[in-house]
């Protein structure tokens, strides 16, 4: 995965140094949730330059989007056209900037679940090359080129370490600190203590496997209960409430003479609403999904 802020077009350092005058604005803070992101994600950005950016490019999408929907409002003659510019440059501006003030968050989240997708498979072919006699070093290089995603990245980060001079053990303990996802740093913990105290890495390696398939019954359960009250949310939204809103608009519409494009405008709108709707849950249903899966 490629950290890229969202709405961006040009590199990580060229942002940051278009971004000097407003990062230098911006207020220091020591402890900060986006300073841990900003870590996690593994870019060269303070929570003061970050914040910098988001800031300059809400500026200049507020300038652009002002004048573009200035003019156009204008050419329609649309009265109060300053004021409604006004509004929805302010408003998409808004929003370019909360979605790049929130991705650090978001990009970790995405990793997190990556890694732990391919955990347990990973560390079944651990348990197998362990069981055939090949060494541990070796089973770490193996996975860092095997094909597990963002898992065999953070391999490849150990076997860096490991082959400019450190002790296996002190990489994967560290490599654990350092990870966002908490399974990963629990079977590392594990791995790397079982190392330090002379364990037969193999019943380490199965213990691991026993508590991360528990971890996934668990999550599956949980999945299931969560997916009941959004079936019957989905079926109330996206079912029930556009039955029952094309029978009222059909009747209001013969009562109240609407006029023939009120009426088409609004079935369409209740048509868009209910797609938006779907593609909505869709993207819930997929974030809901436990990481172990």
């Amino acid at each position: 995965m490629r950290f890229k802020i969202p709405f961006t077009f040009s590199n990580i350092e060229r942002l940051k140094r278009k971004s000097r005058f407003f990062a230098s604005r911006v207020r220091y803070k020591k402890r900060s949730l986006l300073n841990e992101h900003l870590k996690n994600s593994e870019i060269d950005l303070t929570r003061e330059q970050y914040i910098g950016i988001t800031f300059r490019s809400f500026f200049f999408n507020f300038l652009i989007l002002f004048v573009i929907a200035t003019t156009t409002l204008a050419f329609f003659s649309i009265g109060r056209y300053l004021i409604y510019g006004f509004l929805l440059a302010f408003l998409f501006a808004g929003f370019v900037m909360f979605s790049q003030r929130v991705y650090p968050r978001v990009y970790v989240t995405r990793k997190q679940k990556e890694i732990e997708k391919s955990l347990l498979s990973a560390l079944e072919d651990i348990l197998i090359q362990l069981n055939s006699g090949i060494p541990l070093f070796n089973i770490l290089v193996n996975i860092s080129k095997g094909d597990y995603g963002e898992l065999s990245n953070e391999f490849k980060k150990a076997v860096r370490r490991i082959n400019a001079g450190e002790p296996e053990a002190v990489v994967l303990a560290d490599l654990g600190k350092q990870n966002p996802s908490i399974f990963l740093k629990r079977t590392l913990w594990q791995i790397s203590n079982g190392m330090n105290a002379g364990s037969d890495m193999s019943i380490v390696i199965k213990d691991s496997i026993k508590g991360l398939n528990e971890e996934q019954l668990i999550q599956i359960q949980a999945y299931g209960n969560k997916l009941n009250p959004l079936i019957v949310l989905y079926m109330l939204i996206s079912v029930i409430i556009p039955a029952l809103s094309i029978t009222f608009l059909t009747i209001i519409s013969s009562l109240i003479s609407l006029e023939k494009q009120m009426t088409i405008l609004m079935f369409v709108a209740l048509l868009i609403f209910n797609i938006f709707f779907q593609i909505m849950f869709l993207g819930l249903i997929k974030s809901k999904r436990p990481s172990l899966l």
